[in-house]
């Protein structure tokens, strides 16, 4: 199967110049989108069950759990229906709700990131992120002042 092109980056960052808008959670955002999904990449978004584990270590196992069950092919054929659907020749850019430049270490993480990780090792493929980076343990938390 020929490589697909893949990113991640926030619902609320993601700009159509950066690629093909796919949703990886569970619900459906709940604010008004300036852009149209090009799909659900279902087989790589976490369970409700997932969702409530609070320690990294158990959710990245348990999620790690879930991606090898519905195998890498699987999530690849899944990824290459959506992109075929769109018509695009940019990369999926993989969407989720956690900004990473308003969580402080160690809560700097979430499902795209442990994907992106999972991915690159099983094919050797990067996954870059295109959302603001996570804040370094010295970087003061945001304040109500922020813009």
């Amino acid at each position: 199967m020929d490589a697909i092109r893949l990113a991640t980056c926030t619902y609320q960052e993601f700009a159509p110049h950066m690629g093909t808008p796919v949703r990886t959670t569970a619900g459906h955002p709940r604010f008004s989108l300036p852009y149209q999904l090009a799909g659900h990449a279902r087989l790589i978004t976490p369970t409700r069950e997932l969702l409530k584990i609070n320690a990294r270590d158990a959710y990245e196992f348990s999620y790690r759990r879930l991606l090898n069950g519905n195998g890498l092919e699987n999530i690849r054929r899944e990824l290459a229906t959506i992109a075929a659907a769109s018509g695009s020749d940019g990369p999926l850019v993989l969407l989720c709700f956690d900004r990473f430049d308003k969580l402080r270490p160690p809560n700097d993480w979430c499902h795209r990131i442990q994907f992106a990780k999972w991915f690159t090792e099983q094919t050797g493929e990067e996954v870059p992120e295109l959302g603001a980076k996570p804040m370094s343990a010295q970087t003061p938390p945001p304040t109500l002042f922020d813009v």
